[in-house]
């Protein structure tokens, strides 16, 4: 009888001590699993800081003198040429080209056109659009307005 209490006892023993250690191989296995997760998005981030200081580079690497002159190169981004215009204007103000593109104008069309399909694009824009692209409108309006004031100033 002394020896079946003993084998209870073992038993019992090394029942706690298998759960312990299934315990603990679960904690490790999640420890590995935290530890691989770490690895991985510290990876992912580390190649998104390179990618993100590259860019930066190329960008910081047009150098004053070369934005203040006009950009005759049409194959670099929009976003590079657009910036570059900005602070040869020193202000927001939209391209001529670029207003008439964004109405769908040409050079010969009227003033009164012009208000016409601002309307209308403003509208569109209004109803189901974006606010980016209304404001875009909007600013090639005001942009045409002065190019429009100073060839009515020009021919009075």
């Amino acid at each position: 009888m002394a020896t079946s209490c003993i084998d209870t006892r073992y038993r019992r023993v090394m029942l706690a001590a298998n759960e312990a250690f299934n315990s603990l191989d679960n904690l490790i296995s999640a420890a590995r699993l935290l530890a691989n997760l770490l690895v991985m998005g510290s990876g992912i981030m580390v190649r998104a800081f390179a990618q993100a200081y590259r860019q930066a580079l190329a960008t910081a690497s047009i150098s004053g003198s070369q934005l203040l002159r006009p950009i005759a190169d049409a194959s670099k981004s929009g976003v590079a040429h657009e910036t570059a215009q900005n602070i040869r204007r020193g202000s927001k103000m939209m391209a001529e080209p670029e207003a008439r593109q964004v109405l769908g104008i040409t050079e010969h069309s009227t003033w009164e056109e012009i208000l016409q399909k601002y309307d209308k694009l403003f509208e569109n824009n209004a109803k189901n659009g974006s606010f980016y692209l209304q404001s875009k409108v909007h600013r090639a309006k005001e942009c045409l307005e002065e190019v429009y004031q100073k060839k009515a100033e020009g021919n009075s």
